[in-house]
């Protein structure tokens, strides 16, 4: 059993996504950043960089935060997702890491820019417009010939998939980028992502794309 300690993100939305493709059971405890849930002594002896995912293993007594090192752990801990090939185990990696260096804060800063205060700042609109532009480029020619970004389905897809959909926020078309758009519609047809995107409550529609 995992307790997973979630908010409405796309980080949080990449953990969740993941219990539901591995279909093992958690329990989800809202941490309602915007109330500032994040911060209680309670949370941060799970979280103690004041952000959301983190998780408890009750099989191990394992807490762990950021994203990333719990999809790698839970995919390895559970033999899926993740290759056992070396090299492909790698690439699975280099790309998770692209995620959490580069798509995410990069997307992060036009969510922020972009979408909640447009027009306050016009360089930081410049910059992060051009930086999401870059990125989806990038990933749009790494999807070139591929159904998923290393090959095959695994946790590298599931990270990147929640920025992606919020493409909108970061003036992003998904028109402009067929590999990703194609992509992106080939994981919101899985059932375990319509439902993890869906944790710790219910926000709307998933966008279309």
């Amino acid at each position: 059993m995992i307790d997973l300690y979630t908010w409405t993100t796309p980080n949080g939305r990449k953990v969740s996504i993941l219990l539901e493709e591995l279909g093992i059971d958690y329990e989800v405890h809202p941490i309602n950043i915007s109330q500032g849930d994040q911060k209680t002594p309670e949370f941060l002896k799970i979280g103690p960089n004041n952000k959301i995912p983190a998780i408890v293993d009750r099989d191990t007594g394992m807490s762990l935060m950021e994203s990333g090192a719990i999809l790698w752990y839970l995919a390895d801990k559970h033999g899926k997702f993740l290759p056992e090939d070396p090299q492909e185990r790698i690439k699975v990696m280099e790309w998770l890491m692209w995620q959490m260096g580069g798509l995410g804060p990069m997307a992060g800063q036009a969510h922020h820019f972009l979408h909640f205060n447009p027009d306050k700042a016009e360089y930081a609109n410049e910059r992060y417009a051009a930086e999401a532009k870059r990125l989806y480029g990038v990933l749009e020619k790494q999807l070139e010939g591929r159904d998923y970004i290393c090959g095959e389905y695994s946790i590298a897809d599931m990270a990147c998939w929640p920025w992606i959909s919020r493409h909108e926020w970061q003036g992003i078309n998904l028109v402009d980028y067929p590999n990703i758009r194609a992509w992106y519609k080939r994981l919101l047809a899985r059932p375990a992502v319509q439902k993890g995107y869906h944790v710790p409550k219910v926000m709307g529609e998933i966008p279309e794309g």
